[in-house]
């Protein structure tokens, strides 16, 4: 295996080396999952655009296609233009609509993979106070649009709407217009504001507790609506809490990128689906991980998933919305992408030693492909930086 030279927190060099990587499950593996999972997925900037990387969000289409194929191949679904492929974050809507339409061309030819795609009210111009008027029909033209595509919905938090409600009781009326609308039961994403400042006190309340009933409130006056919730609240309690409120028939996703494994492993009283970032930067080991338990070895599963939490804590970790560098970094590492540049010039938002200790525990979680590759492209960052 490999052998670098890695920076510390005392300013020195400490030679690493790299250990063996996980082995690809099977196709027949995947395809027998008893938890529904997506990888919310990243995009693929293109290096060679001639524009300000600072505001264009040019997009490299054909890596960032397959991309997606890779996640199929590993018996995950793609959740599409959220968060993670930097919506709100240097991706717009008018780029996040294209991205969408590539993303379910590709899945038509791939039948029974699974997809589903975020809806929002980010071409709002957000330097006005929106009514809340305003926000509906700004969902409304999202989800006209992704619904005319044959796509799925994920219903994402509004930060015109975290501005412009005062009451919970706005938000029951802003989801329950929407939600009686949509063709196709929905998936809900409640987004802490760990990932976006702008978020805080959704659904009316900043007290999560209060929060919770507002949202679970809205699920039970419209369950036939609701294919699931998804939070990102980085609580195992909040999450099993909420898990055990939920009405019959409607899934909890887990968004918990810090306790997923014992979340989707579940209890006596249930589990968790998933709906993950982290998935997209494990997706090898999220993939052997859930053919463990879904051939009932639970013992085998956690071996598999245990090692990458501690990475994806790392990526994970505060200011938690700049994980995305980490997700495509990673990719970067595996030669799954040609370059560690992004829209909006983010992978300038993470330190050296934070990489640095996210190669460390990637090659820990056996998550780096070809650690041979990956050894050489980190040394060529590092000698970038100095350090050479």
């Amino acid at each position: 295996m490999a052998t670098i030279a890695l920076p510390t927190k005392d300013r020195k060099l400490e030679r690493y080396a790299t250990s063996e990587p996980i082995v690809f499950p099977s196709k027949a593996e995947t395809q027998r999952f008893n938890r529904i999972a997506y990888a919310a997925a990243h995009v693929v900037a293109d290096p060679l655009a001639d524009g300000d990387p600072c505001d264009d969000a040019a997009i490299d289409w054909e890596k960032t296609i397959a991309f997606r194929h890779y996640l199929w191949d590993l018996g995950l679904g793609v959740a599409e233009a959220m968060d993670t492929a930097q919506r709100g974050g240097g991706l717009d809507w008018t780029s996040a609509k294209e991205l969408i339409g590539h993303a379910l061309d590709a899945a038509k030819n791939r039948p029974g993979v699974k997809i589903c795609c975020g809806v929002g009210t980010d071409h709002l111009d957000p330097a006005a106070d929106a009514s809340i008027d305003h926000i509906v029909r700004a969902y409304e033209e999202q989800i006209e649009a992704i619904e005319a595509m044959g796509g799925r919905l994920v219903v994402m938090a509004s930060r015109a709407l975290a501005r412009a409600a005062r009451t919970p009781a706005d938000y029951a009326g802003v989801y329950g217009r929407i939600l009686r609308q949509v063709k196709e039961p929905v998936i809900i994403h409640w987004l802490g504001e760990m990932f976006d400042p702008a978020l805080a006190g959704y659904w009316g309340a900043a007290d999560h507790a209060a929060a919770m009933e507002t949202c679970l409130g809205i699920i039970h006056d419209n369950p036939a609506k609701i294919d699931g919730v998804k939070i990102s609240l980085l609580s195992r309690e909040k999450e099993i809490e909420m898990r055990r409120k939920l009405p019959s028939g409607v899934r909890m996703y887990t968004g918990d990128d810090f306790n997923y494994a014992e979340l989707i492993a579940g209890d006596e009283h249930g589990y968790s689906d998933a709906l993950l970032g982290i998935f997209d930067a494990i997706a090898p080991a999220a993939s052997a991980g859930l053919a463990r338990l879904s051939a009932g070895d639970l013992q085998g599963f956690h071996g598999i998933l245990e090692p990458t939490v501690p990475l994806s804590r790392h990526i994970f970790k505060a200011p938690t919305r700049f994980y995305k560098t980490g997700v495509v970094f990673l990719a970067w590492l595996n030669g799954l992408q040609d370059h560690f540049i992004m829209i909006g010039g983010q992978q300038s938002a993470r330190s050296l030693l934070h990489l640095a200790e996210l190669f460390r525990l990637a090659d820990k979680a056996r998550v780096l492909h070809d650690p041979d590759l990956a050894a050489s492209r980190m040394s060529k960052l590092l000698a970038m930086q100095g350090l050479a």
